[in-house]
């Protein structure tokens, strides 16, 4: 046993209930993955091409910000998308976890290229004013890191990467994860509504204002807290 086995355990059981809830978007897959934050600059994420009903708890890798193995015994390859989870840690010292997934509703919006506005209020304070598209850019490269780290600024729970899936981000695990329901839950809702033809009502801009003004004092306070 090592220092870093409770965050190992808890980035597999949240992996393994995104599985079997079917957030992954298949079953004999390995894509989507999870991380958290483990101190200053060091984090607990998924392997690279384990499937999900076959990983086990040793299997979770422990990579610093520069995506450095840090157990050398370790073999497994961090996620392809390693780097992505590390500029969201490094700019938002508000996020502790981070979950990537493929779930249906939610990439229905990736490929239309659709933002989501903000259409409840429950949602909207934890989620963001909007639930943004970060541009295509092939899994793993440095182009989606770098497209994923220019939304950053707007202090968001969750986004739509385009032609891919969705991020979600929370304080905690659970919270990232309860993010990731949310954001399929509107999105489903959302599709729904569309799809009647008729308008969309949004909520106002006085809600929507102070949905900000919550967000960006959340990120602030974390940031001074970090200091």
């Amino acid at each position: 046993m090592n220092g870093y086995q409770d965050y190992k355990k808890d980035v597999l059981e949240a992996t393994q209930w995104l599985f079997k809830q079917g957030y992954f978007g298949s079953q004999r897959g390995s894509g989507g993955n999870v991380s958290m934050r483990v101190g200053d600059n060091v984090m607990a994420i998924t392997p690279s091409s384990v499937r999900y009903p076959e990983m086990m708890l040793d299997d979770i890798c422990i990579v610093d910000f520069d995506l450095s193995v840090i157990e050398e015994n370790h073999t497994l390859k961090p996620s392809v998308e390693s780097a992505m989870h590390s500029i969201i840690y490094r700019n938002r010292p508000d996020v502790q976890a981070i979950v990537h997934t493929h779930q249906p509703y939610g990439s229905v919006f990736s490929l239309i290229n659709t933002s989501i506005p903000a259409l409840f209020d429950e949602v909207a304070f934890s989620l963001g004013q909007s639930i943004d598209v970060v541009p295509y850019a092939l899994s793993g490269s440095p182009e989606l890191v770098h497209n994923v780290a220019g939304k950053l600024s707007n202090n968001a729970n969750a986004y739509i990467l385009q032609n891919h899936g969705i991020l979600a981000l929370g304080k905690d695990l659970d919270k990232a994860i309860l993010h990731a329901e949310l954001l399929e839950k509107v999105a489903h809702i959302y599709c729904l509504a569309l799809s009647t033809g008729k308008p969309v009502t949004t909520l106002p801009d006085s809600i929507t204002e102070v949905v900000k003004i919550v967000r960006d004092s959340e990120v602030q306070k974390a940031a001074v807290e970090k200091e």
